[in-house]
């Protein structure tokens, strides 16, 4: 006998609230992801932004940092926008957290082999989950986390790439490492 079997997790009910699920890293959140979450709640009416600690990276900000960055993006009464930490399969969690759909940005036709796979392996997983594509705005199109870190590590200028909290967490985390 199977001993999961008898296994029910916790499934938030479903409502006719549209909610989808915007992962990634955010190491740090750039303003092409603040666009991706803006967009994507024309499309549902809340975006959950899951803040995922990436075993395979060696984040600059720990979870704690990331989130707190997050947050300070947006007005604290803000409803339709919630910043949450994820772990194990996003999908699962997806479901769990009663989320349509995992909202995913592409830059370039290169991202999107990678993203496809996820998608289909998200659908073989959890059917009632959608991944939805959207293409990051033309201003934000050869912007990533990677690049913004390497630029302000050699001291680039970052004004009008990422929130400006953003901007002096990364002067201040940059010139720490220089002492």
């Amino acid at each position: 006998m199977n001993p999961m079997s008898n296994y029910e997790p916790f499934v938030a009910e479903k409502t006719s609230e549209t909610v989808a699920v915007y992962p990634g890293t955010f190491d740090p959140i750039t303003n092409g992801h603040l666009d991706i979450i803006h967009r994507g709640l024309t499309l549902f009416d809340r975006v959950i932004v899951a803040v995922a600690e990436n075993s395979s990276k060696k984040p600059l900000f720990d979870l704690e940092e990331r989130t707190s960055m997050i947050r300070a993006c947006f007005p604290a009464d803000e409803t339709r926008i919630e910043v949450d930490v994820v772990s194990g399969l996003l999908v699962d969690y997806a479901y769990r957290r009663g989320a349509k759909a995992i909202i995913r940005g592409l830059r370039a036709v290169s991202d999107f082999d990678y993203e496809f796979q996820l998608a289909l392996m998200n659908r073989r997983i959890e059917r009632e989950v959608e991944t939805v594509f959207l293409m990051t705005g033309f201003r934000w199109i050869y912007i990533s986390s990677s690049i913004i870190k390497d630029a302000a590590r050699y001291g680039g200028d970052l004004s009008g790439l990422v929130p400006d909290h953003v901007c002096e967490r990364l002067r201040r985390r940059f010139l720490q490492a220089q002492e």
